[in-house]
């Protein structure tokens, strides 16, 4: 029997939000949904159109930054569980705008556990906040080992060291004030929504115009690549069944170098869009390496495998193929959230190339 639940999803009309929004409201109609998001450049309420008339759907439009806005909200609606993701995430912004991932990482992070150690009984069962983190917090990795849980943090860039201070908070608020937690740290995500800054999306972008391929350095950095819908279960599953206090690595356990996964995504464009094979390869330029990039991420995902049941369902290439897919059919979506805005932070941080869609 399900328990009726009143959740807080922050970031909910992101990447990953988006897609754990809507598996929660389809899932759980029972569950008072609520979405609360800034829409910043990367939150898009066209994630989201396919269940916003939903009854146990609700969208609120605040900013996690402003203390205020957030225990009103925890006022109106009395949430016995927060699952948390809204976050500043691109590494490349964090190098030129640090204060930014100050305010919302960290900031934000304390505004929401202190709304919801004093809003909700402590003596409520149900009550969990859930804070969703990255693999990045544990630094950078060489050719051998993975990240566990008990990895020490080794955060190299302003994102990474925001995310890693917003961990240490949840975790000194469950301490201090025996506040239910859970934390995962999770891989590289792909799949449909995600905003065109990141690398699989403006891949697949670039090739489809015919615009140069941005790589940085020589493309050899290593990461674990995980689809979005299988993290959407992971933190379904976590939230439900994690053990409070606990930490769970979510992984996809595909380790790619960024020029392979590149070449790969030039070789499944051809085939799509009718291309000689090769083609596409062509646009491959790279690009001054930014500072601190970090070399490889690995997770190991045992723990969530063995105690929760856990694995993936996409393979790395069926996901793949799935995303360029996906891409390809939703033009109007993408031509939508490229903005004046992007076109002037990509031609800052890749020259004067511009994005491959114009407003």
């Amino acid at each position: 029997m399900i328990t009726k639940r009143t959740l807080l999803i922050t970031g909910g009309a992101g990447f990953i939000g988006s897609h754990v929004v809507r598996r929660f409201v389809k899932k759980y109609p029972d569950y008072k949904i609520v979405n609360a998001d800034k829409l910043t450049y990367a939150g898009n309420l066209g994630n989201l159109t396919d269940i916003e008339h939903e009854p146990n759907y609700y969208f609120r439009r605040i900013d996690i930054v402003d203390k205020q806005a957030v225990n009103t909200l925890f006022s109106e609606f009395g949430f016995d569980g927060v699952i948390h993701l809204a976050a500043e995430s691109h590494v490349d912004r964090s190098i030129t705008s640090p204060d930014e991932f100050i305010q919302t990482n960290i900031i934000g992070t304390v505004n929401l556990l202190t709304a919801f150690r004093d809003a909700i009984p402590g003596s409520d069962a149900r009550k969990l906040f859930y804070h969703i983190s990255t693999d990045e917090v544990y630094g950078s990795l060489e050719h051998g080992g993975y990240f566990t849980e008990q990895t020490a943090y080794d955060p190299r860039s302003p994102y990474s060291a925001s995310k890693a201070s917003s961990d240490h908070m949840v975790r000194a608020f469950g301490n201090t004030y025996n506040l239910p937690f859970v934390i995962s740290n999770c891989s590289n995500n792909f799949g449909p929504n995600q905003f065109p800054e990141k690398l699989i999306p403006l891949t697949i972008n670039n090739i489809k115009t015919s615009k140069v391929i941005p790589v940085y350095g020589k493309g050899e950095n290593i990461r674990d690549w995980l689809y979005v819908e299988d993290h959407a279960s992971a933190i379904d599953i976590i939230f439900h069944n994690g053990q409070p206090g606990h930490t769970y690595n979510v992984g996809g356990d595909n380790e790619r170098k960024n020029i392979d996964l590149v070449h790969l995504l030039c070789c499944i464009m051809d085939e799509k869009l009718g291309r000689a094979l090769g083609s596409s390869e062509k646009l491959i330029t790279f690009v001054t390496d930014r500072a601190g990039h970090d070399l490889r991420y690995a997770i190991d995902s045992s723990k969530i495998r063995k105690e929760l049941g856990w694995k993936p369902s996409v393979s790395f290439e069926q996901g793949m193929r799935m995303t360029v897919d996906w891409y390809l059919a939703n033009e109007k979506w993408l031509e939508a959230i490229v903005s004046g805005a992007y076109s002037k932070y990509y031609e800052k941080m890749y020259g004067n190339r511009g994005p491959s869609v114009k407003k």
